[in-house]
């Protein structure tokens, strides 16, 4: 039994205790440990590219609404502010570890895998609740998401749990015993907060991934790249200092911007990463086994002599009127390294996606230097003009053979 006085003592420290944590709330500051964890939960929440999913264009940052297009329907993504209503203010740290691992939200909702709940099923629980707390320190916003457009039988949600006993191994990273720290904190990176196989990983007939890992494949018209340590097709051929430029910045020299989804990622997510965490992402993705897929990248190649004569002199016309002020006739950009045409992958790629696309929507970029765009050129020119600069793009600065219709651009 404790003195009399031990007990008033210790009753005493616990309330001193409590009234200090209220007054810290009271006044806006919160122990060093919270602070901490919030901090670290931004980072994460960075390093894992929430925002390039959750922002719809033209909207208040993370209150969803973004939609994806796919050969089933279109999903839009969700409000991840803390509103209690519309967003994530209500979630539990049990049913926010079970939303990211298991795919099922709050009232046991099943997620579709457009949420690359597949891949942050590998985060640790304090890596997983850090950015929770993170978010729930942002405004909340009250902002309902459109409601998905999607065919039978996928507009039935319970049917997922078919698909995550196919494609969801619901498991934490382990790291690899027989590899450097530095590799594990890459795959860590790589595989659970990137989630960069999501997009970079051809599908399988289920939609879940297959067994190519980071063979390059198209999604939602856009070329996600191969990041194999192939040399022809993949990142054999790039060398760490460019690697480490382009996800820092969205630039590498002599290999081109980032455009689409990519330099979203870059945007939202990969500039705000350390030197180091960068480096072992580097040091991870160049472990991959070499896979022979996609597009040949080449440094300004002559254009092929087969070439449409007449053909790609209207593209050259075109070229020179609407894209040589950014550009330069020569592809190596007015001013800007990120108005740089040479040696991209977008113009060694003889289907044209990326292109295509660009001059479709266009494309943005935050750098150190500003934001920098390339603006859509559907209402400035048609189909059949935007269908001739590409095929010279493509001839004159890939060096390949194209023949992109102008049904491309009618879509």
């Amino acid at each position: 039994m404790w003195p009399h006085y031990l007990k008033s003592f210790a009753v005493f420290c616990i309330f001193s205790a409590l009234c200090s944590s209220y007054a810290d709330a009271q006044d806006g500051t919160l122990p060093a440990s919270t602070e901490e964890t919030i901090k670290r939960g931004e980072y994460l929440f960075r390093a894992a590219d929430c925002a390039g999913c959750h922002t719809a264009p033209n909207s208040s940052e993370l209150t969803g609404g973004r939609p994806f297009t796919l050969p089933f329907g279109t999903i839009f993504a969700s409000n991840i502010t803390p509103d209690k209503q519309t967003g994530i203010g209500q979630y539990t740290d049990t049913e926010w570890l079970k939303m990211l691992r298991e795919g099922v939200g709050k009232g046991g909702k099943h997620l579709y895998p457009v949420m690359p709940y597949t891949a942050y099923t590998l985060l640790n629980d304090k890596d997983a609740l850090a950015i929770k707390s993170y978010l729930f320190t942002l405004t909340p916003r009250k902002i309902e998401a459109p409601e998905n457009k999607l065919s039978f039988p996928f507009n039935q949600r319970w049917s997922l749990v078919f698909w995550n006993w196919l494609n969801n191994e619901n498991k934490r990273f382990v790291p690899a015993a027989d590899k450097s720290a530095e590799w594990n904190r890459g795959a860590y990176l790589t595989e659970a907060l990137g989630h960069c196989s999501q997009c970079h990983t051809p599908r399988t007939i289920t939609y879940g991934l297959s067994k190519k890992a980071y063979a390059g494949t198209v999604q939602m018209g856009w070329y996600a790249y191969n990041l194999t340590s192939d040399r022809q097709h993949g990142l054999a051929g790039w060398s760490d200092a460019q690697l480490k430029s382009y996800l820092s910045t969205g630039y590498a020299k002599r290999k081109g911007p980032a455009s689409g989804p990519m330099a979203e990622a870059v945007e939202h997510g990969l500039r705000f990463m350390t030197p180091e965490d960068i480096g072992a992402i580097i040091t991870y993705l160049r472990s991959i086994p070499p896979q022979a897929s996609g597009p040949i990248a080449q440094v300004m190649p002559a254009p092929p002599s087969q070439v449409d004569t007449e053909e790609h002199a209207r593209g050259q016309k075109l070229f020179a009127q609407a894209c040589s002020g950014c550009h330069l006739m020569d592809g190596q950009g007015r001013q800007s390294d990120w108005a740089t045409l040479a040696g991209a992958h977008s113009v060694s790629d003889p289907e044209a996606h990326n292109l295509i696309q660009v001059l479709l929507s266009g494309s943005s970029l935050m750098t150190e230097h500003g934001k920098v765009s390339m603006p859509s050129f559907t209402r400035a020119y048609t189909p059949d003009e935007l269908a001739a600069v590409s095929n010279y793009v493509i001839a004159h600065f890939g060096g390949k053979l194209t023949d992109v219709s102008s049904a491309e651009f009618k879509k």
